[in-house]
């Protein structure tokens, strides 16, 4: 099987993508550590995780359909690892239960979903080429603008009522959201690899 010929015009797209959410993972860790938030805690991780699938990206962008249905079945596998470090960060936000302060909720969700819209975009004309590897990361960064969503709803949610109830359901949401995000890119490897025969 041939590479990708769409491949030359899609690396540097992804670099730029992979760059910024790299460079937002540790704004917002260290935003979460900061003020107790399991959602940021998510968040935090998942630009971490977009950033590793986008460079996994540009370094199968240039291999066959085959081996890049194999990569795309991984990075799959990738998007629930979030969720498992969230029910880590949740079991232990039950043992303070203090909800996090608000300001700085809301201004870096709205932050991050200027950066994920931003990387979005950047992806949606090349969404449907290279198969399960762009559907992978226009996947991620779409879904990611919901989650950040819900997490400047968290922080608006809990200026009216303080708890954090409303951090945790948040942080819940991001991790369904990866695991449909997993499923997706899960069904465009498999038919990947049926497409290459």
């Amino acid at each position: 099987m041939s590479p990708d010929p769409a491949a030359p015009a899609l690396r540097p797209v992804v670099a730029r993508v992979a760059a910024l959410n790299f460079g937002c993972f540790f704004i917002e860790i260290a935003v979460a550590v900061t003020i107790g938030s399991v959602a940021l805690v998510m968040d935090s991780l998942d630009f971490l995780e977009d950033a590793a699938i986008n460079l996994l990206i540009v370094a199968g962008l240039g291999w066959s359909a085959r081996n890049r249905a194999r990569l795309g079945t991984g990075m799959a596998f990738l998007l629930v690892l979030p969720a498992l470090a969230g029910a880590v960060a949740a079991y232990e936000k039950v043992s303070d239960f203090t909800p996090p302060a608000v300001l700085p909720l809301v201004l870096t969700g709205l932050g991050a979903f200027a950066v994920n819209l931003a990387c979005a975009l950047m992806l949606a004309r090349h969404r449907t080429g290279s198969g399960s590897l762009t559907r992978a990361a226009y996947l991620s960064a779409r879904n990611d603008t919901v989650a950040n969503l819900a997490v400047v709803a968290a922080g608006l949610t809990t200026l009216a009522v303080p708890s954090p109830w409303p951090d945790l359901a948040a942080a819940g949401l991001i991790a369904v959201i990866n695991a449909d995000s997993a499923i997706d890119i899960l069904r465009a490897a498999a038919a990947e690899r049926r497409a290459a025969g």
